[in-house]
């Protein structure tokens, strides 16, 4: 097999006319020639951190569609599907993605709780980690999230990264926020990357401490704008990654569009494609080639290297997708859940106080970091209710793996005007998580998702709507259009309902996320991620 087009050498900053000869999946030789073809031909995308649970898709679903936008390869950390299903989850995760010809790259979950203030369906400790490390599918140990851990030298989190060591594969970061003597105490445990960067000087900081940054462009927390102008000065030490990629984002566009928005600003297309598609290669020591001579023959074609239109992708010399048809085929696979909890009460959602002011989370718009307010308290016979007129609506934390009592707190920035939404996608430990303008409402929301054992949902005061969610209560079992379309209807009716969030169900499920400051909320109760403490939500 020949394939024309301009040949984009990322690495020697040249294009040129010519040709790619493919055999046996590999790439036998590239050569000038001269012909009348206008397309590029250039290594495929990496999305250097992502989570494809967060797709709602089975990666087998996600490669169909991540595909057509001239994706080959992620680096994918199973933290989510490991939370609820221990390893087991994540052997599920590797043998589905080896059905499809994307090269998925798993890491080991090194934070399985995230911490031990909430609930999660596992535990994967040292040891696991020691075995899965010996496993050549296992690329890398996936982002420590318990940086206080690394910071104040925690035995079992050493080990973890110990045995990362030990086997010579990388250790991704996460550590937002972190800076001056903490960031370099955190380095020094050898971890090299961050894709948790929300501010220029953080990055700068990062990057001139010798980390590499992964610039995160997903569909709740955007940090493209804050970071993209130190690419052109650091593009060697730079990626892009999604991180956590909704269904109907995923059906739009995937790395092509910050492709596309780098360029616009002007940055050399060299530096873009280099931190697109071959930095992460490099970094975790991916099996993809890179376009050239001897590699897979993992390339796409595109129409032109300004909105990077993806005409063919090619993955081991095999055409996966054209002019926008994926050719990846669905696999079957065994469902795998792990809920266990009876349905509720809306008693059990009231919250009974006489304090005139609460501690109220405000969410962020394209942010997973959050405020603490203090906001004056609304008291319906006794029990702390929204106040729909201030947008201090309540929330809860329901634990989906045994009967507990659910957690309430406050949060702001929500918008709803009427009804309920609530998930089981909730980061980290995905309990049920639900925010509303009345206990009734909130009740009828987490109900819903029990009785499917998992999904998303929204309560107006008219209708109700649910996607089921059965595999492990985070990700679908049907085709990736179906749910983009299904989840697409649920964002919608969402914002109907009064939500101005770019993507409020995305932006739920963060609000359960403890190891991101300020102020979160768990099955066990309202949590300074800040201090790494519990917190009350009367404010004495």
């Amino acid at each position: 097999m020949i394939v024309q087009g301009n040949i984009v050498d990322i690495l020697n900053k040249r294009i040129y006319k010519g040709e790619v000869e493919v055999e046996n999946g590999k790439i036998k030789a590239i050569r000038e020639a001269n012909h009348t073809v206008e397309n590029y031909i250039l290594p495929g995308f990496v999305d250097a951190h992502i989570h494809i649970e967060s797709s709602m898709l089975v990666p087998s679903e996600f490669a169909k569609i991540a595909v057509v936008h001239g994706t080959v390869a992620t680096v994918s950390d199973p933290h989510e599907i490991a939370n609820v299903l221990g390893v087991k989850g994540v052997d599920f995760m590797i043998e589905n993605g080896k059905k499809v010809p994307l090269k998925f790259n798993f890491g080991a979950p090194s934070c399985v709780p995230a911490t031990s203030f909430e609930s999660a369906g596992a535990v994967i400790d040292s040891d696991d980690i020691k075995k899965m490390m010996e496993n050549p599918d296992i690329k890398y140990l996936a982002e420590m999230m318990n940086y206080p851990g690394v910071i104040y030298q925690d035995e079992e989190v050493l080990k973890k990264i110990a045995w990362a060591k030990h086997y010579n594969k990388p250790v991704d970061g996460h550590a937002p926020g972190v800076r001056g003597e903490d960031l370099d105490k955190y380095i020094a445990a050898g971890i090299y990357t961050d894709h948790e960067c929300f501010t220029y000087e953080e990055a700068l900081e990062k990057l001139q401490k010798g980390m590499k940054v992964i610039i995160r462009e997903g569909s709740a927390a955007k940090n493209f704008e804050a970071l993209i102008d130190l690419l052109p000065e650091h593009y060697e030490n730079m990626m892009f990654c999604s991180d956590d990629k909704h269904p109907d984002d995923l059906l739009v566009g995937h790395l092509n569009e910050l492709c596309e928005r780098a360029i616009a600003k002007g940055i050399d297309v060299f530096k873009v494609l280099q931190a697109a598609c071959v930095n992460p290669v490099k970094h975790y020591n991916l099996d993809v080639g890179l376009l050239k001579e001897g590699d897979d023959a993992d390339f796409i074609v595109t129409e032109n290297l300004k909105n990077f239109k993806v005409l063919q992708t090619y993955i081991n010399g095999e055409l996966v997708a054209d002019k926008g048809e994926s050719f990846v085929k669905h696999v079957d696979f065994e469902v795998l859940n792990n809920f266990d909890t009876d349905k509720k009460q809306v008693a059990d959602f009231e919250f009974h106080s006489a304090s005139d002011k609460i501690r109220v989370i405000e969410a962020l718009d394209g942010e997973l970091v959050t405020n603490e307010i203090e906001v004056d308290s609304l008291i319906e016979e006794g029990n702390l209710v929204s106040n729909t007129e201030n947008d201090v609506l309540k929330m809860t934390v329901v634990n989906r793996y045994k009967n507990a009592e659910p957690s309430i707190a406050f949060i702001k920035n929500f918008g709803l005007k009427e009804g309920a939404i609530a998930s089981s996608v909730g980061h980290d430990s995905h309990n049920i998580i639900a925010v509303g303008v009345s206990d009734e409402a909130i009740c009828k929301a987490v109900n819903l998702l029990i009785e499917n054992k998992g999904g998303i949902c929204a309560v107006s005061n008219s209708e109700e709507k649910v996607v089921a969610l059965p595999v492990a209560g985070i990700m679908s079992d049907k085709p990736a259009e179906e749910i983009g379309k299904a989840y697409a209807e649920l964002d919608r009716m969402a914002k109907e309902m009064g939500s101005s969030l770019r993507a409020p169900y995305m932006t739920l499920s963060f609000m359960a996320l403890l190891v991101i400051p300020a102020l979160k909320l768990s099955d066990k109760g309202l949590f300074n991620g800040s201090t790494f403490q519990f917190t009350s939500v009367e404010v004495k």
